[in-house]
């Protein structure tokens, strides 16, 4: 049988008769085939129909092979570190078992892999045991999330997802669901914030939902959690997504593709986070508690950044103006009575920091125009509460000084719509408005007073003095009373509206039931201080205390003005109950008079020739001053305050320019409201630091007298003006060791403004001490700052008052730009250099600060005898400076070096001269240096103490008079080559200068000898060189006013000076001419003297 088997591969047996296995028979086979593609592909289509005909979907994923994973499922499969190939297969395995899995069941594959992946998204969402409330996930869960939504664009990609299924089954897991996810879904492109919440059926349910997400959100950030940047970055895109959505203009092509669902819950969760914050702030929130956390961080949402590309659009302007209308009408519960007696305890200062920081990120969205004009619409329109309405009004004037004007304007609109209609609640609003305006300070706003006296004081006033306007007024003014603080009422009886004599019934009327009020309040109008604050918020000061305040204004106001004040001339005639019974005693409380009568002396004195002292109480004042200088440590005890009364304000003064400090290098230009807001607060942290109670302390002083040889001020004033001059150096030189003058915004003029409105003649009293006695020991900070400031004082001259420095200077008034003129001394070595400083400092800051201005504003904050003073200096000390400059030369102006500690003055005024900007000013006809200008300058110099020796000082002279101005033209100050009119010019500068007070320098040693300083022989040998080059000149082709028939060309100088002076037989013009003789006689010989040393030297 064996012979009948035919050999034959399937047997199985091999050449030598074994049988092969299944596996060699196949490697054999596989050996002698070639790929064929189509047949691959033929098993391929095979095997997925025997799976299909057995398939289980479940069974199907555990039977996946892939990485080590015990059991495997979608949910798994996002939990595995598969590699992007492995995901890749998986995903297009999965997705084709879903498609047979949907048509097997009969639905669409959509809904079926749309529930798959929303249960998966449940189970990434399970928060760990010790999370409550989370909002964001986990490392671990953040991972996940990422494989399965790899998974979820992939079925998008191929049309296998239904967004609408997705949404639907992602709120039945509602509770779990954290808002992490939803932000990933949105920014993965899976299902937009806007699909989802518009497949919510429930709007309301939806806006809670977010809301209350949105607080954990919030806190989370402000926590300082793990992840805060992703958490940062969620906030600014729902914020964008609602503010976009919810604030976008309206059209009718946009209401036919949007459904509304979307703007709805976008503006009821930005309504429901703002009422939140809101309502917090209401309740007292304490300070780092979990609340205040989330409204701090909600209220950061309104700065630029947080709302990103949206920025450019208009839906910002529309949602912050939505704000503002919320702001200021949610919860108004409080009526206008009660906004007129608690209205003080809402001054910017007092209100919550979180609610000013709001309204400072309103003011950058809104113009002021826009911001008032919304303020006026909401309180004609709507319901208001009245605290955030008046803190609003104290924000803006605080902030935008552009404001104040507008809230002027339209609370002049308001009186007059009032009194031409009697509309109550045009009064209301006007009043309360002013009052809360005026509270921040004169350098915010005028004061209550005198709004009150310029508002109803004169016919001009808003009532028209008509019967109809005046009941309606005194009506109006009544019904205030039980609600009046009795300050205001203060205010109106003091300062009482005009009325005719046949309506004067009315205000007898009024002022009867406002001083029966102020007897209810057991305040005695009689006991009222002079200087008391009408606006401030405190309480009464007691008669007591409040004279001794009203002696030191008072005594200040003497001191420089040289008069007694008119509210001291008024009180001793109107009030004189007040005026005998407790600011005399307070001013003559006995102490140990000074060798030198000080201010309050001559003061006292002055009242007694003005019989404004009764002799006895004068007589008992001096009796007992003379009893005190035999026990001067009574005595001195007797007045000394407390060393501990004036410690509290000045703590508290410096701790409020150390924040303002501190708030320098974060908020430049950017967020220049932040410190108008710490420039508000240091404003009444001054006020109570200088012990004044006065609404504006320049409101009386029309013009300040300084004395520049002998400032002087009280310790108290010493001390508070020392701290805001330190600071505003140092805060400037934090601000420039971070931007320019020119990008350093408006915190400088909000800081001058503070100090003039305050405490302006402290403050000129001691830039007096330290430029003209200390100037040459300041280090270079203080320069810097003080020039800084001089320029904004320029800024705002007509805001301030004259200032009376005596004599050298003019007999009228100095603006306070030429006050630093008269400051800055040329005399010697230190001073000259010193004053090279300052005004480098000044002129290089003002064209940095201001360099997009025109060049008359330029110059109209610069004094001109500052540049001058620049001029001569550079001139003087720089021999480089006297070269002609050609365009090449012209140089870049740079603030930086200047604040750096190694300045190099010579290099900084060097390139300020050449500067182009600064060659073009000085093509200005008043701030050119003339020839008598440098005259006036050079007779200043004292030889003994000159920076130059002998030999430069004399190359100087003739560099000046021979190659600068005797050549000039006369437009431009100089002698156009006439030497006669370089003599006249020099011979009229030395006669001027001996005439003035300059020339003795206030001493009580000096004389009158003419040449006794030696700061003239210089320049008297200048003269009699030229007088002598003249001689030389005499011969035919002269004039024949220069021939010798008609005297020396000195006589009719002379002449020419004598015809000018005063005619008559008086005697001050008897004496005016003697002192011109002699005068004359001296300067003779003096030329004669000169010419005579100076042949005795040949």
């Amino acid at each position: 049988m064996s012979d009948l088997r035919v050999p034959n591969s399937a047997s199985g047996q091999g050449p030598g008769g074994r049988r092969r296995s299944w596996a060699e028979l196949l490697a054999g086979r596989l050996k002698r085939q070639k790929y064929n593609p189509e047949r691959a592909q033929k098993l391929k289509d095979s095997a997925v129909r025997l799976l299909r005909s057995h398939q289980d979907l479940n069974a199907l994923l555990l039977e996946v092979e892939g990485p080590p994973c015990k059991q495997l499922s979608l949910s798994k499969l996002i939990d595995c570190d598969n590699s992007e190939a492995y995901a890749n297969n998986s995903s297009s395995f999965i997705g084709s078992a879903l498609q047979d899995q949907a048509s097997r069941l009969g639905v669409p594959v959509g809904v079926l892999s749309a529930g798959m992946v929303a249960s998966s998204v449940g189970q990434v969402c399970t928060a760990p045991a010790d999370t409550s409330r989370p909002v964001l996930l986990t490392v671990e869960q953040r991972k996940k999330l990422s494989s399965l939504l790899e998974f979820a664009q992939y079925l998008l990609a191929h049309s296998m997802f239904s967004r609408l299924s997705f949404c639907q089954e992602l709120w039945k897991i509602q509770n779990s669901l954290l808002l992490e996810v939803v932000w990933h879904l949105h920014v993965q492109g899976i299902v937009s914030l806007q699909e989802l919440l518009e497949s919510h059926p429930n709007m309301h349910a939806v806006g809670a939902w977010l809301f209350r997400n949105l607080c954990c959100l919030c806190e989370q950030i402000e926590t300082s959690c793990q992840h805060a940047d992703i958490a940062r970055a969620m906030l600014s895109d729902f914020v964008q997504m609602f503010v976009l959505r919810g604030f976008q203009k309206n059209s009718d092509l946009r209401r036919t593709v949007e459904p509304e669902t979307m703007p709805q819950v976008a503006v009821d969760v930005l309504q429901r986070m703002l009422i939140f914050a809101l309502d917090a702030l209401a309740a007292g929130v304490q300070e780092e508690s979990s609340t205040h956390k989330t409204v701090r961080c909600w209220f950061g949402v309104f700065s630029g950044h947080m709302l990103g590309s949206v920025i450019s659009t208009d839906s910002p302007k529309r949602f912050f103006s939505h704000t503002l209308t919320q702001i200021l009408t949610h919860s108004p519960l409080l009526k206008a009575s009660d906004a007129v007696q608690m209205q003080r305890e809402w001054s910017f200062a007092r209100t919550h920091p979180l609610l000013t920081a709001l309204y400072r990120r309103l003011f950058v969205m809104l113009s002021p125009e826009e911001l008032v004009g919304h303020l006026q619409e909401v309180l004609e329109t709507q319901e208001v509460h009245w605290q955030r309405v008046l803190s609003f009004v104290s924000a803006l004037v605080v902030c935008l000084p552009e404001a104040q004007q507008l809230l002027e304007d339209w609370v002049a609109r308001l009186m007059a719509q009032a009194f031409e209609s009697c509309q109550l609640d045009s009064m209301v609003t006007a009043f309360l408005v002013v009052r809360q305006a005026a509270l921040e300070g004169p350098s915010a706003f005028q004061s209550y007073a005198d709004w009150f006296k310029a508002s109803f004081g004169s016919t001009r006033g808003y009532h028209g003095c008509s019967k109809k306007t005046l009941v309606f007024l005194f009506t109006f003014l009544s019904d205030l009373v039980p609600f009046e603080s009795p300050r205001y009422l203060q205010v109106h009886i003091l300062h009482p509206p005009l009325v005719p004599s046949k309506y004067r019934s009315l205000l007898t009327d009024y002022i009867s039931l406002a001083k029966t009020r102020l007897a209810d309040l057991k305040v005695s109008i009689e006991s009222m201080g002079l200087y008391e604050d009408l606006s401030s918020a405190g309480d009464i000061t007691e008669p007591h205390s409040q004279a001794l305040q009203d002696v030191e204004k008072a005594v200040m106001v003497f001191e420089h003005t040289g008069k007694i004040p008119v509210t001291v001339m008024e009180a001793s005639i109107f009030r004189r109950p007040y005026y005998v019974s407790h600011f005399l005693p307070a001013l003559l409380t006995p102490r140990v008079l000074p060798k030198v009568p000080d201010s309050r002396v001559v003061f006292i004195e002055s009242l007694k020739r003005a019989d404004k002292i009764p002799p006895s109480l004068y007589s008992t004042y001096c009796q007992a001053c003379s009893a005190a200088e035999e026990k001067p440590e009574d005595a001195a005890l007797g007045v000394r305050a407390e060393p501990s009364s004036a410690e509290e304000p000045l703590e508290q003064l410096t701790a409020a320019l150390g924040e303002l400090r501190a708030s320098m290098t974060a908020c430049m230009s950017s967020q220049h409201d932040v410190l108008s807001a710490q420039v508000a607060v240091i404003s009444e942290r001054l006020r109570a630091a200088l012990g004044h109670n006065e609404d504006d302390s320049s409101a009386e002083i029309s013009k300040i007298r300084l004395s520049i040889h002998a400032p002087r001020l009280e310790p108290r004033e010493h001390m508070a003006v020392d701290l805001l001059l330190t600071s505003f150096c140092q805060n400037l030189m934090a601000a420039s060791s971070v931007a320019p003058p020119e990008r350093q915004g408006p915190w400088a003029t909000l800081f001058m403004r503070t100090m003039c409105g305050r405490a302006l003649p402290a403050v000129l009293t001691r830039l007096c001490q330290l430029l003209h006695h200390q100037g040459p020991s300041l280090s270079a900070p203080h320069v810097l700052g003080l020039a800084a400031l001089a320029v904004h004082l320029a800024e705002s001259r007509s805001a301030l008052p004259e200032v009376d420095v005596g004599p050298p200077a003019p007999d009228a008034g100095l603006p306070v730009p030429a006050l630093f003129d008269s400051l800055l001394t040329c005399r010697t070595r230190d001073s000259l250099l010193f004053c090279l400083k300052f005004c480098t400092a000044a002129i290089s800051y003002s064209l940095c600060k201001f360099s997009s201005q025109s060049r008359d504003i330029l110059r109209s904050y610069l004094s001109p005898g500052l540049i001058k003073k620049f001029q001569f200096l550079v001139f003087r000390l720089f021999s480089e400076a006297r070269q002609p400059l050609s365009q090449e030369d012209a140089a870049s102006l740079s603030w930086r070096p200047l604040y750096l500690p190694s300045a190099d003055w010579q290099r900084a005024a060097l390139s300020l001269w050449t500067h182009r900007t600064f060659r073009e000013l000085l093509k200005e006809e008043d701030v050119h240096l003339t020839y008598q200008d440098w005259l006036h300058l050079e007779l200043e110099i004292q030889p003994e103490a000159d920076a130059l020796s002998d030999t430069e000082r004399q190359d100087f002279h003739q560099w000046a008079i021979y190659e600068h101005f005797l050549p000039e033209s006369s437009a431009s100050g100089g002698c156009d080559g006439d030497l006669e009119a370089a003599c006249t010019i020099l011979v009229n500068a030395l006669m001027d200068f001996h005439q003035s007070s300059r020339s003795y320098d206030h001493s009580e040693n000096s004389d009158l000898v003419f040449g006794g300083r030696t700061g003239n022989e210089s320049i008297i040998s200048r003269l009699q060189e030229m007088v002598a080059e003249l001689e030389l000149q005499q011969d035919p082709s002269v004039p024949f006013s220069h021939t010798p028939s008609q005297g020396h060309f000195l006589f009719g100088i002379f002449c020419r000076r004598l015809q000018a002076l005063t005619s008559g037989w008086s005697m001050a013009a008897s004496l005016q001419r003697q002192r011109e003789l002699l005068m004359y006689k001296r300067l003779s010989i003096s030329v004669a003297l000169a010419t005579e040393r100076r042949i005795q030297r040949v």
